[in-house]
This record gives structure tokens, C-alpha cells and sequence, in this order.
């Protein structure tokens, strides 16, 4: 009986192993077989395993990395141009015994082909990073490539991010850490699939223990791919993040909560230092605004005129390396430095307002179980009227608002610092107030198959700005391809924006245009009412979701459509008047049809009172808007006489 067990474990171990890691340059045949990833249809390579090991030996951390990917398709050749960075300035990190191979199967055997050593390149792309490039040689479809390198960190108990998910299926993915006795960390985990390891064991030198032995491991992890309405990759993507809070003989800063953070950031020279520049006022802004009644007009005067005088950079960053005065001179600047210079304007101006260090939409959401300010990419203001009205102000981007809390920080986490009262809060930057669109069509149909027409598109807040941007951007032209949804049957006769410097008034589009209705023969004429809108292809098709849904803002549509027939036809069918709503209320549709003679007019109503979802709510909103694109593609349909 013993016997069997051992053979039992045995061969549920081989089980186990397969599809695991192997030493470098050994390779099973049935790998360079391989044809299809199996738990991802349609994959143009998977990483058959990436592994990761960890030690630390005389103050410096070593990180050896093994990966091997497999080549399924034409286009997963692209894997074989491989960069990757790392931190060089002051010598932070320093890479070492890189190699890199490509195998191939030839007469049943595994063929490899290392990379020439002196073509592996070594590349500065910044002050702060350097990169090591290589090609593989000899890719083709079937083809398995693998590398590894160490990376010497100088800085021991830095065990650094584990991204178990990317843009290939993972077969098998394993970080394999040797943390000495004396060091602590705090672990934060977005993992969803099951551990294939998770282990916790004492490294022992004869009786004394010298540290723990940590493996974790996942398999058949699936791809990242982006998703609609979601925000960035790293919000999303399953890994394991590692802080340290006690390292031997090392003095490690772990802030106790946000207060502390807010309070070390206020009582901080440099900090104070660039709150009270007093900047030159080359625009004569300040006698200006004395004339003006109210913080309102004051507040917005000032950030116009400091959005439309200094450009952005690119550079989103909240802090103000070059200095404020430099920046303002040049009209341009970081986007901390653009808000600095609005804050020190508004300051001189008898305005208080509050510097907001905020992470954005496309930066990563910071951890907020660990207070510190690297987790900020950029700092926005927070402005509260007498009249209690309070706005959120970046004024480096030139169609943004003052009324409008920028698109790009909804829904992310932000610390707002008010060092004259020494107050801070720590929140997340919502909008509470919908944003409405408003799109109304009046138009004819015509006898032989054609509707004619005009519409006005209302918008305000971001779905302003969005609007406004994009058009710079596209031009005239190419915008109204997008406002007709690229339909080459819709031509845009002509088109006027009005109400476009008014930060109180929504933009006003104005069009005039024609539509063949080619689904129309010479006995029935078919009509869509959902025209000119961007409600013409469902977005959540996919069966499953890995990502948050994030629509950013609360929304509110409303459609409102009138045609009027043609002589010599009637009415065969017309959308009925229907109203839906989710379980929790959080989205609501609605349509009303009415008919008066010659006269047809429908309008749609979609009200959203949440603007996020949780992945694992993916199948109510899925099945939500299956029903509602069943009903928007419901048409009107009039029949010959």
C-alpha cells in the first residue's frame, strides 16, 4: 500500500510538472509540437512559463528571470524583438548574464540557435532608464524562443512587481522568493485564478532559521485585452505587489495613514516654497478681476486665461522640477507646473484653493491601504466658492472646463492638502451631477427611399470637451465621418458649432443631411431612428469581462426623432413604447412613440445613475444592453399603398 502512494505522488507530481518550468535550453518535443494554446482559442503566442526568483546576498537583491514563449501564428512573430528596461541612473539597477535563443523542431529534435552575443544592444532612453534589445534569430511559426537575464538591485528587500498577466496567455507563471530573518512586507494580491504553489516554508542554517521561502504560481492565465470603458491595463491585470516595512539595518519611510502623508507634504519647505511664488502678471489679469463680482467670475477668468496662455508639455507630473517662474516665462510646462502657476494666480487673486495630487484614469490606480505620494501622477485644483459651490480645475488641458471635473482623475483616488487650515482629505474624485446629451432630429422621408433633414447635438461637461478635442485633433472633415459613424450612405450637407469658448452654455452642433435608405425596395421604406447617434454597435458583446466597467461619468441621452411620411404610404410597424430598468436601478431605458397623421416621433431616454461596475456584475449590464440594442435597432417600416 505504501508503495502505491508513493507511486500515486509520484505520478500525480509529473502531472503537475507538466507544462511547468524547465532549465535553460531543454525543451520537451511536444512543446515545439504545439499548435494551439488550449485554454485560448485564437492565440498568436503563449508564454509557456515565466518564472521569477528572488534572493537577497549582501545588500542587493538579485532577480533572475526565465521565460520561453511559444510562435502559434503569423502575427505572434512579433514577439521575437525583445526590450527590456531597467532603472540605471546612479547604478539603481545593473543587468547582467543575458542570453537568448530561439528553438525549432527539425527531424523530431529540438534545433537551437542563441542570439549572438554582440548583437545584443544597450540603449539609454532617459535620464532614469537604460533598455537591452535583441532580435531572435531564425522565427518562424512553431518556433519556441526563450531568454533569461539578473538584474542586481542596490537596495536589499525590493522584491518587485509580479505581473502574472499580459498580452499572451500564461501556461505558467511562477515568482519563487528568499526573504531573509528581519524583513517584512506588506502583500497586496489581485489574483483570480487558483494557485497551482503557494508555499511558506523556514529556510534553516542547522537549527536557526535565516529567512522564509515563498513560492507562489498560477497557470492558464489568460490574456489582457483591453476592454470597453475601462480604464488602463494595470488597473485590471491580475499581479502581486510587494512594500516593504522593516529591512535590517535600513531605515524604511512607511507612512502610518494619509494623515500623516498630508501633513509631512504641507509642513514641507519646497512645498510651501511653491505656493508663493508671486509670478509676473503679464496679461494685467489681476486688475481685471478686481472688476469682476464673485469667486465664480474671478475663478473662471483666471482659468481661461491660464489654459489658453501656457501649453502642456506631455509631461503629467504634479510637481515643478525647473521652477515655476522658468515655466511661466516659457508658457509652458508639466501639468503640475500649469496648475501651480493657476493656484499662485488665484492665490494673488484672493482665491483659496487646495493642491489635489490625483491619480489619473490611465496611470494606475494607487493602493489606498498604503498611504504615500508615488502613487500621484499629477495635481489638480480643488476650489470652493463662498457660495459653497466647489470645482476641480486642471488647467492643462485647454478644452477642459473650470465647471467640469476633469475626465482623466473620475473615479481615481486624490489627496486634497489645505495648508492654511491644515486639513487634508483623501477620496475618490466623483462626479455626483449627470452629464445630458441631447440629440433632436426633424427629417422627411421621402417617396423614393431617401430621408432628408436636420439635427442639433447638444452636449456639456466632458461630452463638451471630448467633442471640442476631437475635432482639433480630426479636423473638420474627418470629425464629421465619426459624428456619422463612417455610414456612407449619411452625407453631412453642412455643419455649425456654436456656444464653443462658453463654459455655461452646452455646444451646439447644427447639421443638415441626407440618407439613402438602402434597405428600402419600391413597396416598403425602412428607417432607423437612432441616426446620428453613437448607439449603433453594442460594446458589450464578449461572453465574459476581466476589467471594472468605468464610464467615468453619470449620463444622461435623450433622443428625441420626428419624420414625417411620404404620400402614398402607410404605416406597416413602428417601435412600441417600452421601458426597462436594471435589478439595482443603476441604468434605466425608456421609449415613447407617437403618431399624429403624416407625423411619427419617438423618443429614447437612458439614464445612468452608476458609473461603475464590477467585472463580476458583467452579466447583468450584459444582458441589459443586449435588450436595449434589440430595441434601438428596431425600425420604422412604411408600406406602399
Amino acid at each position: 500500500m505504501k508503495r502505491l502512494l508513493v507511486l500515486l505522488s509520484l505520478l500525480c507530481a509529473m502531472i503537475i510538472s507538466k507544462g511547468q518550468t524547465q532549465p535553460y535550453g531543454q525543451i520537451d518535443v511536444a512543446d515545439l509540437k504545439l499548435t494551439a494554446c488550449d485554454f485560448e482559442k485564437g492565440a498568436s503566442a503563449m508564454v509557456l512559463f515565466d518564472k521569477t526568483e528572488v534572493t537577497d546576498k549582501d545588500y542587493v537583491t538579485l532577480v533572475t528571470r526565465h521565460k520561453r514563449i511559444k510562435i502559434l501564428s503569423e502575427k505572434g512573430l512579433s514577439n521575437a524583438n525583445l526590450t527590456i528596461s531597467y532603472i540605471s541612473k546612479s547604478g539603481f539597477e545593473k543587468i547582467s548574464d543575458v542570453e537568448a535563443e530561439t528553438m525549432n523542431l527539425l527531424n523530431d529534435t529540438a534545433k537551437i540557435t542563441p542570439v549572438d552575443k554582440t548583437l545584443i544592444y544597450n540603449q539609454v532612453t532617459n535620464k532614469f532608464l537604460k533598455t537591452i534589445t535583441l532580435s531572435f534569430p531564425g522565427v518562424k511559426v512553431g518556433s519556441v524562443i526563450e531568454y533569461s537575464y539578473q538584474i542586481k538591485i542596490d537596495y536589499a528587500g525590493l522584491i518587485p512587481p509580479w505581473d502574472l498577466q499580459g498580452d499572451l496567455p500564461v501556461r505558467y507563471s511562477e515568482l519563487d522568493a528568499n526573504i531573509p530573518v528581519g524583513f517584512r512586507y506588506k502583500i497586496f494580491t489581485r489574483i483570480r485564478e487558483p494557485y497551482v504553489k503557494l508555499t511558506q516554508e523556514a529556510i534553516r542554517h542547522k537549527k536557526d532559521s535565516i529567512g522564509t521561502h515563498y513560492v507562489w504560481a498560477v497557470k492558464n492565465v489568460p490574456s489582457f485585452k483591453d476592454e470597453p470603458f475601462a480604464t488602463c491595463a494595470e488597473d485590471n491585470i491580475q499581479w502581486l505587489r510587494f512594500y516593504p516595512v522593516v529591512i535590517p539595518n535600513r531605515i524604511i519611510y512607511m507612512p502610518f495613514s494619509w494623515g500623516f502623508v498630508a501633513n509631512r507634504r504641507m509642513d514641507s519647505d519646497w512645498f510651501k516654497d511653491e505656493l508663493a511664488v508671486d509670478l509676473k502678471d503679464e496679461y494685467k489679469m489681476l486688475p481685471e478681476v478686481a472688476r469682476l463680482n464673485g469667486d465664480e467670475e474671478k475663478i473662471r477668468f483666471i482659468f481661461n486665461k491660464i489654459k489658453n496662455n501656457i501649453k502642456w508639455n506631455g509631461d503629467n507630473s504634479p510637481g515643478a522640477d525647473e521652477g515655476l517662474k522658468k515655466a511661466w516665462e516659457k508658457k509652458q510646462g508639466s501639468s503640475g507646473q500649469v496648475n501651480l502657476i493657476l493656484y499662485n494666480f488665484l492665490r494673488m487673486a484672493g482665491i483659496n484653493c487646495s493642491p489635489t495630487y490625483v491619480c489619473t484614469r490611465t496611470h494606475g490606480k494607487l493602493e489606498p491601504g498604503l498611504p504615500g505620494m508615488e502613487g500621484f501622477n499629477t495635481m489638480v485644483l480643488t476650489v470652493t466658492t463662498a457660495a459653497k459651490k466647489t470645482y476641480v480645475l486642471d488647467a492643462s488641458n485647454k478644452f477642459n472646463s473650470y465647471n467640469t471635473i476633469p475626465f482623466d482623475v473620475l473615479n481615481c483616488y486624490s489627496l486634497m492638502l489645505n495648508p492654511g487650515k491644515k486639513e487634508y482629505a483623501f477620496n475618490v474624485m466623483k462626479d455626483s451631477v449627470p452629464l445630458r446629451k441631447i440629440i433632436a432630429v426633424n427629417a422627411l422621408i421621402k417617396p423614393d427611399g431617401k430621408l432628408e433633414g436636420s439635427a442639433n447635438i447638444l452636449t456639456s461637461g466632458n461630452n463638451k470637451t471630448h467633442n471640442l478635442q476631437q475635432y482639433e485633433e480630426l479636423g473638420e472633415a474627418k470629425y464629421k465621418d465619426e459624428l456619422r459613424n463612417n455610414d456612407n450612405n449619411l452625407k453631412i450637407l453642412a455643419y455649425k458649432r456654436e456656444n464653443i469658448q462658453n463654459d455655461t452654455l452646452q455646444l451646439n452642433e447644427s447639421v443638415d443631411f441626407k440618407l439613402d435608405l438602402t434597405s428600402s425596395d419600391e413597396n416598403y421604406i425602412y428607417v432607423n431612428p437612432t441616426l446620428l447617434t453613437s448607439l449603433n454597435t453594442n460594446p458589450f458583446l464578449s461572453e465574459t469581462r476581466q476589467s471594472t466597467i468605468d464610464f467615468g461619468n453619470l449620463n444622461a441621452w435623450s433622443i428625441r426623432s420626428i419624420y414625417k411620411t411620404p404620400p402614398g404610404y402607410k404605416i406597416e410597424s413602428l417601435p412600441h413604447g417600452v421601458s426597462m430598468i436594471m435589478p439595482d436601478t443603476s441604468i434605466e431605458f425608456k421609449r415613447m412613440v407617437v403618431t399624429d397623421g403624416n407625423t411619427i416621433s419617438i423618443h429614447y431616454y437612458i439614464d445612468f445613475k452608476r458609473a461603475e461596475f464590477a467585472a463580476d456584475q458583467y452579466p447583468e449590464v450584459r444582458d441589459f444592453y443586449k435588450k436595449m440594442y434589440e430595441m434601438l435597432i428596431e425600425q420604422i417600416v412604411l408600406k406602399k399603398i
